[in-house]
């Protein structure tokens, strides 16, 4: 069985113990793996109304099909979750090496229950699983906890999967980490790692995972990576381009260090940055606008050092700039008086008292606690939640949908909330590719945002990256895909998986009583023009577009999955089975 390694590992935090299934191979090839096959677990074993924060959520930690494999960029694994930060469904996506290592050691999946009576680790080498004592690595940041597990593990190649303070204090903003600077981020899903008293999985594999038909997968890839390198953005461009002042076009000269790549990836958009203490941090794209453009700073140094703190704090990088930002502007307005501050400057441009407000966060000091909920949260408290700059109460990324038609249904539609990558509509619309669209007109624009949907789904499920598909199409899957499992899957076939796995997760949210209303996009975003530059004048046409895609999903004006998509999708019921 090509891909798959057949077991599930599965751990009862409340009862201190553990146990391997055999994964269900029906529903593997109905939901491929990864974000798919853990939401769908998600979806059958949690009920709707459970508190996130509870022993009664369940996390579910899964690797893809690809992953560990020699598919290009597949290290990806996905942790599905409630999320505490809006409710709905949170499948947060990470690379690095440590869902390699988790394949490896011989499982798809791990399914974390109930709740710890004290900190502990988890412990994988192979088949021996371990839940042990973490109390003296409980208030340690994820540096020095990854440092003292691989010391005690007694294994360089073993890799830690952690959560540092931010997670232990249940800041909804609060990450996994992995890699030392690999991010599983949005949502909250570290503040339910740290409502099970789990510190941190370390985990090392000795096997290796097989592709069904080895021949057909050389072929494959010599085509795929042909692509890669053919094609400006992922042969050069998301290495290189950003912002202006602070983008990665003017970093080299006094700042990279090397270049950092996830497993088997043919990309390498991660980097090392040299501060001028000569400290060696890693640098994230989207941190450079929550940190940067949002709060008003140019200063690179600055904006290392936030990033930096939040790695070893484990915060969600993007969620905290945003929200800080948002603190800056509620002072500014008047709503939060200088008393309240304790002596830490919040106002735009401040390089100092934005690096202060990542700690104060994650340790939830004085303000810092309140703004550890999160930016929705945060401007809810001073009675003006309309502020915030969030979809689904999750902070947006560095793009301006108002330019961009279809992007803007896509964030307004997104299981997570505010987040970029659950479709690139980037790609047709800005890059190009597999054609450029038109980004300022609707037309056709709800099936282009179902059908990119479908493909993050299917992306996210099989393990690999979403920048692969400014390269591949669809069809390049489709590929890779047979040659790993030995399945002979059609395009429509595997596109059809990435379908049924969005409606898993719009069902879910739709049980925890989320409605049409919640397909929106701020008040700024919708009435408001963009004042300057190339797309000047632009303004969201969301009235227009959500019915169009809600009739090409087979939804009802209520945005409800019709019994007829069900049937069609294989998911007969209402309520999913």
């Amino acid at each position: 069985m090509g891909g798959y390694t057949g077991k599930i590992l599965r751990i009862n935090l409340t009862k201190g113990k553990t146990g391997i299934e055999p994964l269900n191979m029906g529903l593997a090839r109905k939901y491929l793996g990864g974000r798919g096959l853990a939401g769908k677990m998600f979806f059958d074993e949690v009920a709707a109304n459970v508190d996130a924060l509870s022993p009664e959520n369940t996390i579910y930690i899964a690797p893809g099909v690809f992953t560990g494999t020699n598919a290009p960029s597949s290290g990806r694994f996905m942790v599905v979750t409630k999320s505490p930060l809006n409710g709905v469904i949170s499948s947060s996506n990470s690379g690095g090496y440590w869902g390699v290592q988790l394949k490896f050691a011989g499982y798809d999946m791990v399914i974390l229950e109930g709740k710890a009576g004290n900190p502990v680790y988890i412990s994988i080498k192979d088949d021996l699983v371990e839940i042990k004592d973490a109390s003296q690595l409980w208030g340690k940041d994820v540096y020095a906890t990854t440092e003292a597990l691989k010391l005690e593990f007694g294994d360089e190649k073993a890799k830690v999967l952690t959560i540092g303070p931010a997670g232990e204090n249940l800041s909804l903003m609060a990450v996994f980490m992995n890699d030392l600077n690999r991010v599983a981020g949005r949502s909250g899903v570290g503040a339910v790692m740290g409502s099970k008293n789990l510190k941190a999985l370390i985990v090392r594999g000795t096997g290796k995972v097989e592709n069904a038909n080895p021949d057909k997968m050389k072929n494959v890839l010599i085509a795929a990576l042909g692509k890669f390198k053919g094609k400006s953005v992922t042969g050069q461009g998301l290495g290189v381009y950003d912002a202006d002042l602070i983008g990665r076009e003017t970093m080299p000269a006094n700042h990279l260090i090397k270049k950092d790549a996830c497993y088997r990836c043919p990309i390498n958009c991660g980097r090392h940055n040299k501060l001028e203490d000569g400290q060696d941090i890693s640098s994230k794209r989207e941190t450079k606008s929550s940190f940067g453009s949002d709060c008003g700073i140019h200063n690179y140094e600055a904006i290392h050092a936030a990033n930096d703190l939040c790695n070893k704090l484990g915060l969600d990088s993007i969620s905290v700039g945003c929200t800080i930002a948002m603190g800056m502007e509620l002072v500014q307005r008047g709503y939060i008086k200088q008393e309240e501050l304790d002596g830490t400057p919040l106002e735009f441009g401040n390089a100092q008292g934005m690096v202060e407000w990542v700690r104060k966060i994650a340790h939830a000091e004085g303000l810092g606690a309140k703004m550890a909920q999160g930016s929705y949260n945060f401007t809810e408290y001073y009675g003006q939640p309309e502020l915030s700059m969030t979809l689904k109460k999750l902070e947006i990324p560095a793009y301006d949908r108002r330019g961009i038609q279809g992007q803007g249904l896509e964030f307004a539609t997104s299981n997570r909330g505010g987040g970029h990558v659950r479709e690139y509509g980037v790609s047709p619309e800005i890059l190009g590719f597999p054609q450029l669209i038109d980004k300022d007109s609707i037309e056709g624009k709800a099936m282009w945002v179902k059908i990119l949907q479908d493909l993050s789904a299917v992306i996210d499920s099989v393990g690999m990256c979403l920048f692969t598909s400014v390269a591949l199409g669809y069809y390049d899957y489709t590929a890779i895909f047979n040659a790993v499992t030995g399945f002979n899957y059609t395009d429509a076939e595997l596109m059809a998986c990435g379908d049924r796995i969005w409606n898993i997760e719009r069902l879910h949210n739709l049980r925890t009583g989320m409605t049409t209303a919640d397909d929106t996009l701020t008040e700024s975003l919708l009435k408001v023009e963009i004042p300057a530059g190339p797309s000047k004048g632009s303004i969201r046409k969301l009235p227009e577009l959500l019915p169009m895609y809600y009739n090409v999903r087979g939804w009802d004006d209520a945005g409800v999955p019709t019994p007829e998509c069900l049937k069609t999708l294989g998911i007969q019921d209402s309520d999913g089975t």
